[in-house]
């Protein structure tokens, strides 16, 4: 959170990143900072995955399954409450060598996603050799799908290829109640959005996080 301009989205500070050589450092600090986390919430008794975007530039970097299986030891944290996150259009900037470092993430044994699904130009047949846990709707597709069929076409087509294809899926964008009771009915396993929090710092959400955990165990 900016001291004077408040929260900035990432689709704002992201692009800035990357054009000033910025994004390297950034991503370091991020996947530290979310394992860290992850294993302090650990600690609490909170077992909860935690997700990390990676940009373009971070697929084309040879230390980065290194420095994430480094981290991922150094905390004790198990793979898969990692999940890293990679748009559609970031891997077909080049699909061979994204596909070499997914097939090295997913050795590790990290949850792989491929956010804003939709948006991209990603083939059939290159998705379906991706070694992917789950496919995130773009919420540009989710926020319309109540008014415009079109869209609504696309949110089931989505939901539905990702399940014969073994994939879960994630819904962005869910602003309401018949938002979310209509993805339910479409079987789409998670949900985000502003209906149930915006962002927030860790110190707002670890409490929810704990009372959570406490109603689940009475």
């Amino acid at each position: 959170i900016h001291p004077t301009e408040g929260f900035i989205p990432p689709d704002v500070f992201i692009e800035i990143a990357e054009q000033t050589g910025l994004i390297q450092p950034l991503t370091d600090w991020v996947l530290r900072t979310a394992i860290e986390q992850c294993s302090a919430w650990l600690k609490m008794g909170v077992h909860i995955t935690v997700s990390v975007n990676l940009s373009a530039r971070n697929l084309h970097d040879e230390t980065l399954c290194q420095q994430i299986s480094n981290l991922l030891n150094y905390w004790n944290i198990p793979p898969d409450q990692l999940c890293l996150e990679i748009t559609e259009t970031s891997m077909m900037t080049d699909p061979e060598h994204a596909r070499l470092l997914l097939d090295g993430l997913d050795k590790l044994g990290v949850r792989i996603s491929i956010d804003d699904f939709g948006t991209g130009y990603s083939s059939l047949a290159f998705l379906k050799e991706l070694p992917v846990d789950e496919l995130k709707v773009d919420k540009s597709f989710v926020l319309n799908m109540s008014t415009d069929e079109s869209d609504a076409s696309i949110v089931r087509a989505t939901v539905g290829l990702a399940h014969d294809l073994g994939l879960e899926v994630v819904a962005e964008g869910v602003e309401d109640q018949d938002s979310q009771d209509t993805l339910q009915k479409l079987g789409c396993e998670f949900i985000q959005g502003y209906h149930f929090a915006r962002p927030m710092p860790v110190s707002d959400l670890t409490p929810m996080l704990i009372d959570d955990k406490a109603s689940n165990d009475e």
